[in-house]
């Protein structure tokens, strides 16, 4: 039955099924074979034994220019709504909140004045972030309009019209709106922008303990993947500049 299931997977596999998808379906056959087992249906041992999915290709996270990135969170406008997502995007590039910690994020956690934000991150983790001078000077604006909104919410940083937490399903409309109306040829959602903020501090920098610190990643695995978004950048600087890399006419 082994080798049966093996050269199953592997003509799945050849048929263009990823490997996290035969991860999911080898997932299922061990639990069916444990039950077989478990109910005594003639098998003594289950013939997934040994076997593995194999591994997928790591997507690299998509990223915005620095350029692109610097028009997105320019919203013009002097609505509360369009000085509201001026705020909540330059926060979010610059300090590479997640979604859900952009979502949460209570008015007491925010210091403009010293330039911090403390986030609630994944496994309830507590996580300090500067926030940039333009994130700042955004934020500062949107606090003034905020106050001036009909009962807003006492504890939210960012609310609606009504008063109320704007959710996340908001914020990723605002934002793939505003992509739009700044001409970005791309699809735009929230966690591009951490993976901008990511991407650029660490071509800035070179300092990836800091970027892993600043993105609350609990292992320096997870970091690891913009260092190939670096080496990416530097490649195509290499192509476009070293003699021997051009293609001869």
């Amino acid at each position: 039955m082994a080798p049966q299931l093996r050269r199953f997977l592997a003509t799945l596999h050849g048929r263009g099924l990823s490997g996290r998808s035969l991860a999911r379906m080898l997932s299922s056959w061990r639990a069916f074979y444990r039950f077989a087992v478990e109910r005594d249906a003639g098998l003594t041992e289950s013939p997934c034994a040994g076997l593995r999915a194999p591994k997928s290709v790591r997507r690299l996270p998509s990223v915005l220019s620095p350029e692109q990135a610097a028009a997105l969170v320019a919203v013009p406008g002097d609505d509360p709504l369009a000085v509201r997502d001026r705020a909540l995007f330059e926060l979010a590039y610059s300090s590479g909140l997640r979604l859900s910690e952009l979502a949460g994020l209570d008015v007491d956690r925010i210091d403009v004045g010293s330039g911090e934000v403390r986030v609630w991150g994944k496994g309830a983790k507590e996580r300090i972030v500067p926030v940039g001078a333009a994130a700042r000077e955004a934020l500062s604006a949107w606090l003034g309009v905020r106050a001036a909104l009909p009962r807003p919410d006492p504890k939210a940083l960012f609310v609606g019209r009504s008063g109320a937490r704007i959710g996340v399903r908001a914020i990723q409309r605002r934002l793939a709106d505003w992509a739009v109306r700044a001409g970005l040829p791309l699809h735009v959602h929230p966690h591009m922008l951490r993976h901008s903020f990511a991407s650029h501090v660490l071509q800035s920098s070179g300092d990836l303990r800091a970027v892993q610190e600043m993105l609350g990643h609990a292992s320096i695995a997870s970091t690891q993947v913009y260092t190939h978004l670096d080496f990416q950048a530097l490649a195509k600087v290499y192509d476009a500049a070293h003699p021997r890399a051009r293609k001869k006419p």
